[in-house]
């Protein structure tokens, strides 16, 4: 055992066995791996077309199961399998091929998606969208085990398709959505915030899934030197091979394409790649810490059913926290708050305050200037009740129409100060809004209301249990 353990040989033939590959369908796996990346495929650009189309109004309906659709019909996977197959094996042919067809791949995508979306005459920023513009190293570890899985599902199968249509791995992954994204971002005006954020996602996937796939093959034996014989008989006489092969790039490959350089480079991509996804991850981490330790201290100041509305603003090193309540809290006590919360979180905190009157201060308020009838010349004075049902009803279906149906609203207040205008909205979600979000939803509020001057602060409520678990039986992208 010792002397097979040490083999490099005897430790490919036991993961083929233990895998269950069959060693004879090698150069046919390879060939079939090879062809995904032919650029000569008109199907294949068919499905690009029709897979970037799918996401892009996916993006915009909101719509996860029309996504869904879309990531099983994409063929990425193949060119990218083949990219991994050849920094594997060494070969130049097949990189050369396999990157430009990546290449006019996304180039294709990113374009159409991008028509698509300037072609619409609203461009709302979705729950989708925002879904896949902030990567975090937990991308990086889905793309690194689905390209682990979809590598040694096409060492297995030995099918031509099965490079293309691995449904389960193709949903893990998504690789046209965060296109599609780009796409949205370009032709949505050039939001360079929407476009970085899918960019860094597709990437992420792309580079982990060529690092799977060159491991499963690296030990899998598909570099054997009989596998690559045979595969260079199969070439021989065409103009593209006789042209590289007299090329000053494969005498390159000889002395730079060595194993240890092409791991090296894999090495330092992923690196790469993993400095910004950390930083995205350690801050969703800290903001995450710092809400529940908002959510936990605030809780303690004000009695059961005092708080109206709670809204977080985050900075780096920061964060302010707006609260409405129906009871004053003493200087005091809020100085401990924010204190508490500043142990806990490590970041800097202010807390503020605003009062509002209860439901009993208002009836005895309406009650004190409630007046007999007024002369016939003078107009009647418009009881508070009689105001806040008019502007109820005027804000009402504004508000329903711009908000975000995958957030159900539950209600709404108004609040009237001397610093300005609010609406307190509730709403169901099993995540909160974003900044971006809610900013897009202020700004057309404010435009369609006519009040500049408009705030809103948003306040999610947990759904129902049956509603959690369901949520949770989607599938993750």
């Amino acid at each position: 055992m010792a002397t097979a353990s040490g083999n490099p040989v005897a430790t490919q033939t036991s993961l083929q066995h233990w895998l269950r590959i069959n060693p004879k369908q090698k150069p046919q796996v390879y060939a079939q791996i090879t062809a995904t990346a032919e650029m000569s495929n008109i199907r294949y650009w068919l499905e690009i077309l029709l897979s970037a189309g799918i996401a892009a109004f996916g993006l915009v309906l909101d719509s996860p199961a029309v996504i869904i659709g879309a990531m099983l019909i994409s063929p990425l996977m193949g060119p990218i399998m083949a990219t991994g197959l050849a920094l594997a094996a060494g070969d130049l042919y097949l990189a050369i091929k396999a990157v430009a067809n990546l290449v006019a791949s996304i180039s294709l995508a990113i374009t159409f998606s991008a028509v698509i979306v300037w072609l619409l005459p609203f461009h709302s920023v979705t729950a989708e969208v925002l879904a896949r513009t902030n990567p975090t190293l937990l991308d990086l570890g889905v793309a690194l085990f689905s390209g682990l899985a979809g590598s040694i599902a096409v060492c297995r199968v030995g099918g031509g398709d099965g490079v293309t249509t691995l449904p389960g791995v193709a949903i893990a992954v998504a690789l046209m959505p965060p296109l599609c994204t780009i796409g949205f971002g370009l032709g949505s005006g050039a939001n360079t915030r929407i476009m970085g954020g899918a960019g860094l996602l597709f990437l992420t996937n792309l580079v982990a899934i060529v690092a799977s796939a060159f491991v499963v093959f690296l030990l899998t034996g598909m570099n054997a030197p009989e596998v690559k014989s045979e595969i260079e008989q199969s070439r021989k006489g065409e103009a593209f091979e006789l042209v590289l092969s007299r090329s000053p790039l494969s005498r390159v490959l000889i002395n730079s394409g060595q194993l240890h350089w092409r791991i090296l480079m894999l090495v330092v991509l992923l690196g790469a790649i993993a400095v910004p996804l950390r930083t995205a991850f350690l801050q969703v981490t800290g903001e995450a810490i710092t809400r529940n330790a908002i959510q936990e201290v605030v809780k303690g100041i004000f009695p059961p059913g005092a708080l109206v509305s709670q809204q977080v603003e985050m900075g780096r090193q920061s964060v302010a926290v707006r609260l409405i309540s129906t009871q004053d809290v003493t200087q005091e006590k809020l100085r401990q708050a924010e204190l508490e919360i500043e142990r806990r979180s490590g970041r800097k905190v202010i807390l503020s305050v605003a009062g509002i009157a209860s439901q009993t201060q208002l009836a005895q308020l309406m009650q004190r200037l409630s007046t007999p009838m007024q002369p016939a010349t003078k107009p009647p004075i418009e009881s508070l009740s009689d105001i806040n049902h008019r502007l109820t009803n005027r804000i009402q279906p504004i508000l329903t129409e711009v908000w975000p149906a995958e957030a159900p609203l539950q209600d709404f207040n108004i609040v009237f100060s001397s610093t300005g205008n609010a609406l307190t909205v509730r709403y169901e979600s099993n995540r909160e809004l974003g900044k971006i979000a809610l900013d897009l939803i202020t700004r057309e509020l404010q435009e369609k209301l006519g009040t500049p001057d408009l705030s809103v602060l948003a306040r999610r409520v947990p759904p129902a249990r049956n509603a959690s678990r369901n949520e949770q039986q989607k599938p993750r992208k």
